[in-house]
């Protein structure tokens, strides 16, 4: 439509970004909170989640700083890694309302509200570093 030549990177990105959310779709849960805070827990799940925050700390402090206004992957790669994250923080909020909503509070729960911390800390680092782009 715009007449622009597709490099294979974007492409790639492209079906990862659509096979990643069809297999997301296909394996969501119908969980309360609890159940998603024990998933979140797993020892393999917190070994990814430390290594997202390493990869971001390093990327934010190290590769930000010296190259990142002239490689958008610096700033895409961060926005990518606080988005994965923020996929499960949102998967639990949005089951917390939608039980809240049907009667069962469920914002008794800090684990509740440290998804919801969680999703806004994310959210804030992703905009701040998309508008860098």
């Amino acid at each position: 439509m715009l007449k622009e030549k597709l490099h294979w990177p974007w492409i790639l990105g492209c079906v990862m970004s659509v096979v990643g959310s069809i297999i997301s779709v296909i394996h969501a849960l119908h969980s309360s909170v609890q159940e998603i805070w024990t998933m979140a827990t797993q020892p393999a799940f917190l070994l990814y989640v430390g290594s997202v925050i390493i990869l971001v700390i390093i990327l934010v402090f190290y590769f930000a700083p010296q190259c990142g206004h002239s490689n958008v992957l610096v700033f895409a790669g961060i926005c990518s890694l606080m988005g994965s994250l923020t996929v499960m923080s949102v998967k639990a909020l949005g089951t917390s309302l939608k039980l809240t909503i049907e009667g069962y509070n469920q914002l008794i729960y800090p684990k509740t509200w440290f998804f919801l911390f969680d999703v806004a800390i994310c959210v804030i680092t992703q905009m701040n570093y998309l508008n860098k782009e």
